[in-house]
This record gives C-alpha cells, structure tokens and sequence, in this order.
C-alpha cells in the first residue's frame, strides 16, 4: 500500500522483506501520525519478563536490532538481560545502596559471561526436538493435525524432551463476570462457570491435583489420543510413545535441575557442567512452589517401541479422557451443550503423592493455641506458610504479644482522631 501525503510519510511504509505472518496488514493504512504515537506494548510473555519493547505491530524488519521481537534469531553476544545490567552499571544506586556507580553489578549477566560456545552448546544443551519428527493431516478421524517420525526410531529412544508450563487448574475455567462493576472491573462470579480455556486440552494433569502441566515445546502439543499401547511390536495399535521425567545424569536432568534450583539477582550462578545438580527438584515440592517456577521444568517423550519412518506418533491421553471424548463424541453436534475440554491424563505415578490431594491456596500456618496459651507483651513469632513452612515475608509479617488493655486503648484513641468514623463513612459510601 502507499500512504497519501508528503513523500517523508510514504517513505514510511514498512517494507515486505521479513514480513512477520499474523501481524495486522492494516498498520500500513494508519496515519503517520497515529502511527508515531502508537504506545510502546510487550507483545509476548517472554518478552514481558525480559522488558523488551516492540513497536505495536510493526514489521520486524523495520526495528533496530535491539527492539527486534524475542522469537527472531539475534547476533550471538546479545542477551536481554545485558540491558538491565548496562543500566544498573550506568544509572547510579540501586535500591539496596550496596552498589555504586560503575562497579559491576552482582549478577553475572556481562554478555561475555552469558556468551556460549557453539561445542559447549552441544555438549550441554538440550535439544527439544531432535528433527526425525514433522506435522502432518493425521490419520486419527476428527484429529485435525499430527506428529509424524521421518525416519526409523528405535526403542527407548527421547524424541522430544518439552519444558512444562505449571499452571493452576482453576485457571482453566471461565466464570461469568460483572462488566457493571463500578468499583472493580469484571468481578468474577464463581458460583457460575461459562465454560473452559482451549488449552485445557493440551494440558497434562491428575484428577487429585490442582496442578496441570503445559508442554511448549514445538511439535509437543500435535501429538495425538493412540489409546492403551498394544505391544512392542512395529505397527502394533495404541500408543507408540509415553511421557515421563529426565532419567538422573542426563542433559535434560541436569540443565533443568540447574535452571529450577537457581536463584534471582545475586543468588545467580552460571550453569556448571562439573556440578551435579539435584535430580527433578520439582517432585519434591509443593505445587504451589512448582507453579513459582512454571517453565523450569520439564519431562521427556520416549518410544514404547520400534516406530518406522512416517507412522504417526501416539501417546495414550488416559481412561478419564477416553471416556469423556466417548461420551462427547457420541452426540450430534447440534445437541452438545459446549466444546470438548478435557485434560490429558498422565501415566501412573508420574504425579509424586505431595502433588496430589493438597490446596493450590496460600494459607497461613496456625502458630498456636492463643487463648489458652497467649503470646507474652513484646514476644514475636514469624508468619509462615503453611504448604511449605517458608516466612510469609522477610518483614513485617509477625505476630507480636501486646500488653493487656492495649485494642480497647488503641480503639479509643481511633474514635477520638475520627478513624473510626472515616472508615464507617467509606463504607457507606460503597
């Protein structure tokens, strides 16, 4: 398209080369000036985390390599996090005041130190999919899209090792909401469910726990229902590959045992091939605490059996799932009250028993009897969690024994300042 107007407006016109597929194709009728307004957005979650600002919607051929989208390939030496370290070096103080301008900052995040070899790639890292996989129209009536092998794997062998979104369950269904609110916008009403999140289906998960697990790998989540596997076989019916955790002293174990267990700002230490980090830390935590660490984590697909070259990869989603696809499938689409939504169900004992029959709420633990046994005056006792027994907070979170008469004289004191009443007048108000 070509803008009307002076000749620096229609210079303006993004061009074609790289052109990002979804993007919308109308940004090339805004106006020039709506255009240089547009605010400032982070079009991806990652890039939420890492800061990093895109123009809204514009082609990324246009941007300067430092406002390139995350998803495009960058120059080896680049790292979004050599941008909050340029500036906690050049901008002065930090909050803490144990930093002065121009030392270097405590984590280690200098480009040469985030900087890899290309062997010490291959020797470390992990590769999601190890390319003996593609998508095709799959074979499975009402299947959509499917995984297919390109050539022959055997036996045992990881085609796809796939980090695991740790998501709420509850965070799946969709409740009827209140756009009237006045004081809070869209107030949700649990009492009512409208309906559930597409990507219900791609999740994996157990019935007893409030945790479900997001593989976002590529290729992961086209992988197809085969049902119960039916022998080892070649071509045998049923699922051909299962799901299960790094095996200990494997890459994918130890990059992700390095990536879970690693902490943030000056707790940060760089991955250390000669260390043995701890083996599928997440098993040994709560869910609540997995679900802090959603994306450090990870299992892997392996082949029951023998799978020749273009045979469709199948896992087996479960006996709930079946059942429930069954039931879903057997009525004409003219009378089903909504869209499938269903989790995939994972294979026996993939789920630790701490991950199962446990509350996906922050509670606080009950410190103890208070009545027959009070906190004496200027006696402090620290607030913790109840799933996993940590402080509730490094300040400010305690309990703290006061002097006998002291809410009477402190309620007193409120009524004669007006507190009392500002806070019933608010009240009346809502």
């Amino acid at each position: 398209n070509q803008l009307d107007g002076n000749s620096e407006e229609s210079s303006f016109v993004r061009r074609r080369e790289g052109f990002v597929e979804g993007i919308d194709k109308k940004w090339d009728a805004l106006d020039f000036r709506e255009r240089s307004q547009c605010p400032k957005e982070l079009p991806t979650e990652k890039g939420k985390r890492d800061r990093i600002t895109v123009g809204m919607a514009v082609d990324s051929s246009d941007l300067e390599d430092g406002n390139k989208p995350y998803s495009e390939y960058r120059r080896n030496d680049y790292h979004p996090s050599t941008i909050e370290y340029d500036k906690m070096r050049f901008e002065g103080f930090d909050k803490s005041k144990k930093q002065k301008k121009g030392q270097e900052p405590p984590v280690p995040h200098h480009p040469k130190q985030i900087t890899k070899e290309l062997s010490d790639l291959e020797d470390h890292g992990v590769c999601l999919s190890f390319g003996k996989l593609r998508v095709g129209r799959s074979f499975k009536e009402q299947a959509g899209r499917g995984v297919f092998s390109t050539t022959h794997i055997q036996k045992g062998e990881t085609i796809l090792t796939s980090p695991l979104l740790a998501i709420k369950r509850d965070d799946f269904t969709i409740y009827k909401s209140d756009p009237e609110q006045k004081f809070v916008r869209d107030v949700v009403d649990k009492s009512t469910i409208v309906g559930y999140e597409l990507l219900l289906n791609y999740a994996f998960g157990h019935s007893d726990s409030p945790m479900l697990l997001v593989p976002s790998a590529p290729l992961a989540n086209f992988i197809n229902h085969g049902g119960p596997s039916e022998g080892e076989k070649p071509k045998s019916n049923g699922a051909n590959v299962f799901v299960r955790w790094p095996e200990e002293g494997s890459k994918a174990a130890q990059l992700f045992g390095w990536a879970y267990t690693n902490g943030f700002g000056d707790k940060y230490q760089d991955f250390d091939p000669t260390t043995s980090y701890e083996h599928n830390p997440w098993l040994k935590m709560h869910p609540i605490d997995v679900m802090e660490r959603s994306g450090k984590l990870v299992f892997e697909y392996v082949a029951l059996r023998d799978i020749h070259n273009n045979e469709e990869i199948l896992i087996d989603y479960g006996p709930l799932w079946e059942n429930a696809w069954n039931s879903f499938s057997t009525v004409h689409p003219y009378a089903r009250s909504g869209y499938f939504r269903h989790s995939i169900g994972v294979p026996p004992n993939l789920y630790p028993p701490n991950w199962l029959h446990v509350s996906d709420k922050y509670e606080i633990k009950e410190i103890k009897d208070f009545e027959s046994n009070p906190l004496k005056p200027g006696e402090v006792l620290p607030l913790t969690w109840a799933h996993n027994g940590k402080p509730v907070s490094s300040k400010y979170a305690y309990v703290v024994g006061l002097p006998e008469g002291f809410s009477d004289k402190f309620l007193k004191y409120s009524e004669e300042i007006g507190v009392v009443d500002l806070y019933n007048k608010l009240l009346a108000e809502q």
